[in-house]
């Protein structure tokens, strides 16, 4: 497995141009819904097989991937077509470039194929889909897609499938999928499972809010009061209604210290059904119903901040 080291830089096109915006990407340590926007499977396993329970699922949103010849990172949601059973990831979690190759459309990147562990699994996953593979195999150039269209799906073995259970951990959900976007003030809730959090369960479930839309709505900046680090990279965010709203792709350092830039889930769903050509991917919606207060986790720590630290 090949060692990378380093968090990559980039500044983000549209976000510099309107911002002045210097971002952090690729969160990846190193390794030592739809087609359709807005539609979403019913939360039903593969092959009329009944989901793990969710409170002993193996297998669930947040378990740590970790992909061969690039680094470690935080699967976001399950997805199911047929009988297959995937969970997403970001695309960079699979890049092999420098620190600042970060445009997805030339970026190096692990081909399709490539092996990915994932915690809770008996046996190795198949990296099946990537953004970044795709824009570059079918030569995309809109510089948005290819600046924020950060995302890859992993298959999961059969022999695992009876493992997984859809719903995000702490919160439950997703109950869809955001078709709308996130305006400046609007929630978001998200579950971190960085190697850097060590395990501390108290660390990984966070609220925030939305300091807007980039991108043409390819991309959210969000500000949260423990920010996504290294490893979170791809983790899940949702709306204050459960809806799957982004992955987790960028650190940014200014002007909104350490808040994250999100890669939207619509649009990078959307985008892998029309280019991906593995089939209808459909995102698993939660066994458990979505709760801004999850029982057992103190109030405060999931409270949305009043806003982004602007002018910190």
């Amino acid at each position: 497995m090949r060692v990378r080291s380093g968090i990559r830089l980039r500044a983000i096109a549209v976000a510099a141009a309107t911002l002045g915006a210097v971002t952090v990407a690729g969160f990846a340590l190193p390794a030592t819904a739809t087609a359709q926007p807005g539609h979403a499977a019913p939360a039903q396993a593969p092959a009329g097989k009944a989901w793990a329970p969710a409170s002993s699922a193996a297998i669930h949103p947040g378990v740590q991937t970790v992909t061969d010849g690039g680094g470690s990172c935080t699967s976001n949601f399950v997805f199911t077509s047929g009988g297959r059973v995937f969970l997403g990831q970001a695309a960079h979690c699979a890049g092999t470039g420098q620190a600042t190759e970060t445009n997805g459309c030339d970026s190096g990147t692990m081909p399709l194929g490539t092996t990915v562990k994932v915690e809770g699994a008996s046996r190795p996953a198949t990296m099946v889909y990537s953004s970044w593979v795709t824009m570059q195999h079918d030569g995309e150039t809109d510089p948005d897609t290819c600046a924020h269209n950060d995302f890859a799906l992993v298959e999961l073995d059969a022999a695992d499938t009876a493992k997984v259970n859809p719903s995000v951990p702490f919160f439950g959900g997703p109950t869809g999928i955001n078709v709308d976007g996130l305006p400046a003030g609007a929630e978001v809730y998200s579950y971190g499972n960085s190697p850097l959090r060590q395990g501390i369960s108290a660390l990984s479930p966070k609220a925030g809010v939305s300091a807007g839309d980039v991108a043409g709505g390819w991309g959210h900046e969000v500000y949260t009061v423990s920010p996504g680090v290294p490893g979170d990279s791809g983790s899940a965010y949702m709306d204050g209604s459960g809806r799957a709203v982004g992955l987790l792709s960028t650190l940014n350092l200014a002007p909104l210290p350490v808040s994250n830039g999100l890669a939207d889930m619509s649009r990078v769903l959307a985008y892998a059904n029309a280019h991906g050509g593995i089939g209808y991917i459909e995102l698993a919606l939660g066994t458990e119903p979505f709760t801004k207060l999850p029982p057992g986790v103190p109030p405060a720590q999931v409270a949305p901040p009043a806003g982004p630290p602007l002018g910190a």
